[in-house]
């Protein structure tokens, strides 16, 4: 799932590559993905786009004040076309196609554009077209950014909570943009159980978490500034140093990077750096064995 890092890369893709084109349609071909209806899809041709920002893992491209607010969920990725005037038209499907977003060709006919495509069966891939970003529920809800987030802002989220910090930086309304793939990375690099209560944090381990999120989010996007849309996702892979690495030596002690189920998914944790050397037991809202 594209997460804070990648969608703040493709809003700077964005930025550089489409900010004051002119519109020129916008398909709609997996109708599911569309959420609103007014204003309806058909009001952006002709609009400038003004500005790209980001809201959690939320795009938002504003066209003259009317936003085309995105939302990849798990399996969705935006897909830069350098010239679509030669394209064909769309027609709803089965395919992963979900949008496409044509801006009016140059002096050269050249036309370029974006599609929004979705492997897999289950469709989340989410549009808006809003006149205000906070018309869209899932921006309205979000928590702070975790790269304004402050110490005392971080303490005063996790004091009083009794969820499991691996569960807490996932909630979008709590932190925006941390999802299952930074989390992990967060805790490696915090030295932290993802098992650990939020609220049994010391002040030294908040600010040491602090430091964890800061520095793994910036690095992040850093290594994937200047990188092309189609290559944000293999830089994403290549930087990760425990999630997806099942089975794999830790980079910074050597033990064997593990796996346990979490919620809907599934985390991964070296047992040396985070939990004390004992491996987590592989069952829902599992603790240290003993």
């Amino acid at each position: 799932m594209p997460e804070l890092p990648e969608v703040e890369s493709l809003a700077a893709f964005l930025r550089e590559r489409a900010v004051g084109r002119v519109v020129q349609s916008v398909d709609v071909v997996a109708i599911q993905a569309l959420k609103t209806f007014d204003p309806p899809v058909s009001a952006l041709s002709g609009l400038t786009l003004s500005g790209v920002g980001r809201h959690g893992k939320f795009l938002d491209l504003d066209c003259d004040g009317i936003h085309f607010v995105v939302h990849l969920a798990r399996a969705g990725w935006l897909r830069w076309r350098e010239d679509l005037s030669g394209a064909r038209p769309v027609r709803p499907g089965k395919g992963p196609l979900a949008v496409r977003f044509r801006f009016a060709p140059d002096d050269e006919g050249v036309a370029p554009g974006f599609e929004l495509t979705e492997a897999g069966t289950q469709k989340r891939l989410a549009v808006y077209v809003v006149r205000d970003p906070m018309d869209v529920p899932g921006v309205a809800s979000l928590g702070p950014d975790p790269l304004s987030l402050t110490v005392d802002q971080l303490k005063g989220i996790l004091g009083g909570s009794r969820t499991q910090i691996k569960g807490l930086l996932r909630d979008q309304k709590v932190i925006a943009g941390i999802g299952n793939a930074y989390s992990d990375e967060v805790l490696h690099a915090a030295k932290m159980s993802p098992f650990k209560i939020a609220a049994s944090m010391t002040d030294e381990q908040v600010a040491t978490l602090h430091e964890a999120i800061v520095t793994t989010l910036e690095g992040a996007v850093e290594r994937a500034h200047g990188l092309a849309a189609k290559d944000l996702k293999a830089e994403k892979k290549s930087g990760l140093r425990v999630h997806g690495r099942t089975g794999e030596k830790c980079d910074v002690c050597g033990d064997t990077i593990r796996e346990v189920s979490f919620a809907d998914s599934s985390l991964q944790y070296c047992p040396t750096c985070q939990t004390g050397g004992k491996p987590l037991a592989d069952r829902r809202l599992s603790k240290l064995l003993k």
